[in-house]
């Protein structure tokens, strides 16, 4: 019950913000007296805290063998730091309503905390001991070994998530990004403490920190606590385990049989980094194509016109060291052939004629006004700060937003669906007993 009751704290608290708050937005940056540095959003008017944080650095670090050892760090966090035990500390972070949470992606390992104001000095002091005293006991990790557990044995026999596994292993093979980023029961079985706390040296580090706090603080009391929170860390180069990052080129379709109703097809080819200077009219087309509900030409022509899926989206997926442009979608088994043909065709018209005026127009009016609900809650805004950080698009990036979609032309989209909309190269992975599709090219 209590939990429960901290969440409706939080989200009546996160709601005050007002809509249109992206447009008045105010970000400071702020240097701790230590030279940490931290983007700073003011708001007095709800006594809430966010803070974001990542560091360089993820499954990408997992050494071979124990694929899952970042990922499991991050169900490791509460269970006990510096003078407090698990029990201690998690009775305090809830009596305390603190949310303490870590997620490890491939390349970063990001972190977020809210508090109410008025415990902010307790709170910042609980994640100062999560951040540079994490206990890594024998028995806790065992508890969370099995949870961890259940849930690859799960992911193995959920369709989705080999479908997505498959495609992965097909578009990078042997490189770091074709890993399981959260670990096989067999990896997740050989980590050890040791394994755990050598994990946590290399990942935390104020080198590669990055840092956003949004709500009720100023920047004279952000700055002391930054070396208060992250100021233990040790100042160390982050890992580099990732250079040159190849994406394979299909044609090349990989089923994989199972006995169920629908077949999942994941579907897609390489796409661009975020910083390629042709990204934003890349991302507009691609909304067009893919992204923009129940307007995009993928729903209007596999969902709208013919029934033949519930929902397919297809969107540019930007890492630190490569770009996917990557699609999914679900249907019966006796209309994955259609449907997937029908995805081809709609890819290989937009590249060919590139999108309407119309269609640019309106994908533009939604792209730019419901950029603020990006921003109406305090965590959602930290989010975003840390977000356009770790990318470098600069401070000012939100006031800028807006107006770089509105500049883009109809050339430009043109041009990069002609650039990226590659139909005859997909990738394909299927899962389950797909009717008109059969493993082609190197899918075995």
């Amino acid at each position: 019950m209590r939990a429960v009751l901290l969440r409706i704290i939080f989200a009546g608290f996160a709601l005050a913000i007002s809509f249109g708050y992206a447009n008045a937005i105010e970000i400071k940056e702020v240097t701790s007296p230590g030279g940490i540095k931290a983007w700073l959003v003011e708001s007095k008017s709800i006594p809430l805290i966010a803070m974001d944080f990542s560091f360089e650095g993820g499954s990408t670090s997992d050494p071979a063998g124990k694929e899952g050892t970042a990922h499991f760090i991050t169900g490791m966090m509460d269970e006990g730091a510096g003078d407090l035990d698990s029990a201690a500390f998690q009775a305090l972070r809830d009596e305390l309503a603190v949310r303490i949470s870590f997620d490890s992606g491939m390349d970063r390992f990001e972190g977020s905390l809210q508090t109410l104001s008025k415990n902010r000095e307790q709170a910042f002091g609980l994640l100062r001991k999560v951040l540079t005293a994490p206990h890594f006991e024998k028995v806790a990790m065992e508890r969370v070994r099995q949870q961890f557990l259940l849930s690859a044995r799960n992911d193995e026999q959920d369709p989705e998530t080999i479908a997505s596994r498959a495609w992965m292993k097909l578009a990078f093979g042997d490189q770091l990004y074709a890993r399981q980023s959260s670990g096989t029961p067999a990896s997740i079985a050989a980590i050890t403490p040791d394994d755990l706390r050598a994990m946590h040296k290399l990942l935390f580090s104020r080198r590669s920190l990055k840092v956003a706090v949004v709500g009720d603080i100023d920047a004279a009391t952000l700055g002391p606590a930054l070396d208060e929170i992250f100021g233990g860390l040790p100042d160390t180069e982050p890992p580099k385990v990732v250079s040159a990052v190849t994406v394979a080129k299909g044609p090349v379709v990989k089923v994989i049989d199972r006995n169920i109703p629908q077949s999942i097809i994941i579907f897609g080819t390489e796409g661009i980094l975020r910083d390629d200077p042709d990204f934003v009219p890349a991302f507009v087309m691609s909304q067009v194509l893919g992204g923009s509900g129940f307007a995009s030409r993928l729903m209007t022509e596999v969902r709208e016109k013919r029934g033949l899926t519930y929902g397919v989206g297809f969107g540019l997926s930007p890492m630190e060291h490569a770009g996917l442009y990557v699609g999914s979608l679900g249907t019966r088994n006796e209309k994955a052939g259609e449907a997937l043909a029908v995805v081809k065709d709609t890819l290989k018209k937009l590249a060919d004629e590139g999108p309407t005026q119309a269609e640019l127009d309106d994908v533009k009016t939604f792209l730019t006004g419901s950029y603020a609900l990006r921003f109406d809650t305090n965590d959602k805004i930290a989010s975003q700060l840390l977000g356009i950080q770790e990318e470098d698009l600069g401070i000012d990036y939100i006031n800028r937003r807006n107006a770089l979609v509105e500049a883009i032309t109809l050339d430009q989209v043109k041009a990069q669906a002609k650039r990226l909309l590659d139909s005859e190269h997909l990738i394909v992975t299927v899962v389950g007993q797909p009717e008109g599709l059969k493993s082609t090219g190197t899918g075995g």
